[in-house]
């Protein structure tokens, strides 16, 4: 019998998309033995800073991509907006799943949405991204740095905290936690993280094996989007340090690439759409990316590095 080790963070939503990917696999492939190891990560440890000051989205993925480099798992489940742009020689992200809901939502015991939060209201997030487009919209706002999981969050909204989290969709319901939900916020307000709601899987380059079992488990248009949307990210020198959103759709074979960056104030955003054949993902994120940058998006990431 066939055997497919797979490692994930410990998180509860880590252990459930390495579950819905265990499940899948069986689908695939009847009797096929799919176990899971849960590890802690940089990324769970250092819950006392903003990722962008404990190391960037890198943290997220480091101990997994070891353990796959040393051969104790043939395969990583990974959330592929936390998978940094360039992957350690060796290793491969050959899979993507279907996408969830790419979208953000907004989170609140008291207001209905975004825009009903009053002068002054305390929003949570760990996302740069999300910062300077809340404070684009809503600079009277108060944005804070918030970390940890789905779950802990919540908690400290429920305990008075925060008066309202921004989140990914994706998360809140594949945590069962729709019912948390006052507002899906549209993309023309709050543009999604690059590989927002989809599924990686990561795998040793040369394992031929791996690769065929986890192979019907691509989705090819989610994995056409991410490929755009990882490419605009490296021509921006993309990581949790800068804020970049991203979010590419396809429709009849052509591929909508929408992105953008701001500054962390939320005074200025430069943002630029694209669109061209799915079979030139690459090069369209690519294009893009250069676009951005010479409208204006170079001095913009600059200063968010210094932290302006």
């Amino acid at each position: 019998m066939a055997r497919l080790r797979i490692v994930t963070r410990k998180s509860p939503l880590a252990m459930w998309q390495a579950e819905h990917v265990a499940a899948r696999l069986r689908e695939a492939h009847p009797g096929l033995e799919v176990v899971i190891e849960g590890v802690m990560t940089s990324a769970d440890r250092f819950l006392d800073r903003p990722l962008s000051a404990a190391g960037g989205k890198g943290l997220f993925v480091k101990e997994l991509e070891h353990a796959l480099l040393a051969g104790h798992a043939d395969i990583a489940v990974h959330s592929v907006k936390d998978v940094p742009v360039s992957l350690p020689p060796g290793l491969a992200m050959p899979v993507v799943l279907e996408r969830e809901d790419p979208r953000d939502v907004f989170v609140s015991p008291a207001a209905g949405g975004l825009e009903d939060l009053p002068p002054g209201a305390r929003v949570g997030t760990s996302s740069l991204r999300r910062r300077c487009q809340l404070l684009y919209r809503r600079p009277d706002l108060m944005v804070l740095d918030i970390r940890g999981n789905v779950g802990t969050r919540l908690g400290k909204l429920d305990a008075g905290d925060f008066d309202a989290l921004v989140l990914a969709a994706a998360g809140v319901l594949r945590l069962g936690l729709a019912e948390r939900i006052r507002e899906f916020l549209p993309t023309d307000v709050m543009l999604p993280a690059i590989g927002q709601g989809a599924l990686g899987i990561e795998c040793r380059e040369d394992d031929a094996a791996t690769r065929e079992l986890i192979a019907p488990l691509r989705h090819e248009d989610t994995y056409r989007c991410v490929l755009a949307e990882r490419a605009l990210s490296r021509r921006m020198y993309g990581d949790c340090h800068v804020p970049i959103a991203g979010h590419a759709m396809i429709r009849d074979g052509e591929l909508t690439l929408d992105a953008l960056v701001g500054r962390l104030d939320g005074s200025e955003l430069v943002r630029r759409t694209s669109a061209g054949p799915a079979t030139d993902a690459e090069a369209l994120g690519d294009a893009l990316g250069r676009e951005i940058l010479d409208a204006g998006g170079d001095a913009i990431l600059r200063a968010s590095r210094h932290g302006g």
